[in-house]
């Protein structure tokens, strides 16, 4: 049984299961189309609300360093993640990788992981975007009714029709293709990208320089707690994170690490590239640096406009502008958060439904899922269901809370990656690899680390939930998942099917 758990699927089984006509997706993506989805999905509400929480409460105008902080680690991350995606340009992502590297049971538990990541990340950001949507619709004279625009304050009862929406048009247009969705994502991004371009220049001209004093703010230990609010390692440990001072720059870090989720969307979508093994790490690597130096850049603007205990902690950039007697900016900047978001609501929408249609094609969710639409290429079947449910989920909950496990999710594919790199290199040496992780295994082993403190950083409730998830996760594995695994029942894709498929065949 042990070895069946762990049993791994050849690399070019993977491929080759890729090329069946039932199961084929179209490949019409460049390493510009991956560039701008990364950057598509990870410019949202970190840039716009996360700044100012963490200057206020952890860093100081020592904020920037904590995204260079939180940029490194990605990078380790994402150094790992552009060899497998080079090596095995496969949709799925982290749960492919883990299949051809440790097992089928790690594979299932990350991919399983990953559905909930990206459906909760979906959601939420669907609501923040109403929200910002909203208050637009206000300053022009359009009002909402309270029970469409989320909760009645009157009932506590309410539907979120603009969040519900927006989920809904980009499920059909994920459906139509690929390719009509790199074209929306572009023109959405180019908008987004050139509102930020215009916070850094112009907010540059009002930085005051007596505002970055001190740079470093003198360092505040955190009241240890036994909440299952506090972070896990107050729990195991007894120890507290530091505010501001040098430890405060680390402990902002763990915070604004929410801003940079997603960068790994890009590695779900290297089926669908034309030349992965050269396009994947181009997309994966250089979307993190463009998006880590608008961080850094925003942050140092932002702090040096206002200082840092003034700032506000829901609309940073805004206020920021407004108490430099440019009011006007608010608008801008809330239309440039309306765009961003709804790119970072589309390139999560497609993560989940490429990692959902692969663990589908490989029999561990039901294959029914796993067959494309004739004319455009998609995976028309999971990405309605998922678009639909998402939506639903979207139009009646807030998941306020919920949120962290989106980050903990993320973090924890890290890890498996990270691992996954090293395994593979030893058991198969011989793989062609376009792009090679430097330094292996201390790359991936320092990866680990730093993916791993920053999850202790996380609250001891979202630990909670987490484990709670992988547990209904196993369930499903071994009561439906590794009885139908085609690579346990020897039904793997052959030369010959591949060319020669059978007709009327939809199972």
């Amino acid at each position: 049984m042990s070895s069946s758990l762990f049993r791994t699927k050849k690399v070019e089984q993977s491929i080759l299961d890729t090329e069946e006509p039932e199961h084929a997706l179209k490949k019409s993506l460049t390493a510009l189309d991956l560039t701008v989805f990364g950057v598509g999905v990870i410019i949202g509400t970190g840039i716009f609300v996360l700044t100012g929480k963490v200057a206020k409460e952890t860093a100081g105008p020592a904020v920037s360093l904590g995204f260079v902080v939180a940029g490194i680690v990605c990078a380790l991350a994402a150094l790992c993640y552009a060899e497998f995606a080079s090596t095995v340009p496969v949709a799925g992502s982290a749960y492919t990788f883990s299949y051809a590297s440790i097992g089928e049971l790690p594979a299932w538990i990350i991919g399983w992981d990953l559905v909930l990541e990206f459906a909760l990340g979906t959601a939420v950001v669907a609501v923040g975007w109403s929200g910002y949507m909203r208050s637009l619709m206000d300053n022009a004279g359009l009002h909402l009714p309270d029970y469409l625009g989320g909760r009645d304050g009157a009932t506590g009862f309410g539907f979120d029709i603009l969040a519900a929406a927006l989920v809904l048009v980009l499920t059909a247009i994920l459906v139509i293709g690929m390719k009509l969705s790199a074209r929306v994502t572009e023109v959405v991004v180019a908008i987004k990208v050139t509102v930020v371009l215009i916070v850094i220049i112009a907010g540059a001209f009002f930085i005051n320089s007596d505002n970055y004093k001190p740079f470093i703010p003198k360092a505040e230990t955190v009241p240890a707690g036994s909440s299952l609010k506090a972070p896990l390692i107050q729990l195991m440990f007894g120890w507290a994170p530091s505010n501001f001072g040098v430890m405060g720059i680390f402990t902002a870090a763990s915070v604004v690490f929410f801003a940079f989720i997603g960068f790994d969307v890009v590695a779900t979508a290297a089926e669908e590239t034309k030349n992965p093994q050269r396009d994947m790490p181009r997309g994966i690597l250089g979307s993190l640096f463009i998006c880590t130096a608008l961080y850094v850049l925003v942050s140092i603007v932002v702090t040096g406009m206002q200082h840092y205990s003034k700032l506000s902690v829901d609309a940073p950039l805004a206020d920021a502008f407004k108490a430099n007697g440019h009011p006007w900016y608010a608008g801008a900047i809330s239309f440039g958060a309306v765009i961003g978001l709804t790119t970072v609501c589309m390139i999560l929408l497609l993560g989940q439904t490429r990692v959902f249609f692969a663990m589908s094609r490989d029999g561990l969710l039901p294959r029914f899922f796993s067959i494309v639409h004739p004319r455009f290429r998609t995976p028309h079947r999971p990405t309605i269901l998922l678009g639909v449910l998402i939506a639903v989920i979207a139009g009646f909950t807030s998941l306020s809370e919920l949120a962290e496990l989106v980050n903990i999710g993320t973090l924890f594919a890290f890890v498996v990656v990270a691992v996954g790199v090293v395994v593979l290199r030893r058991t198969r040496p011989d793989l062609h690899r376009a792009f090679r992780t430097p330094w292996v295994p201390f790359i991936p082993i320092l990866s680990v680390a730093a993916t791993l403190w920053l999850m202790l950083n996380l609250p001891a409730e979202t630990w909670l939930r987490f484990a709670i998830w992988m547990v209904i996760g196993c369930f499903v594995y071994f009561l439906y998942g590794r009885s139908h695994s085609r690579l346990g029942r020897h039904e793997e894709t052959t030369v010959d099917q591949v060319m020669h498929p059978p007709k009327g065949d939809d199972k």
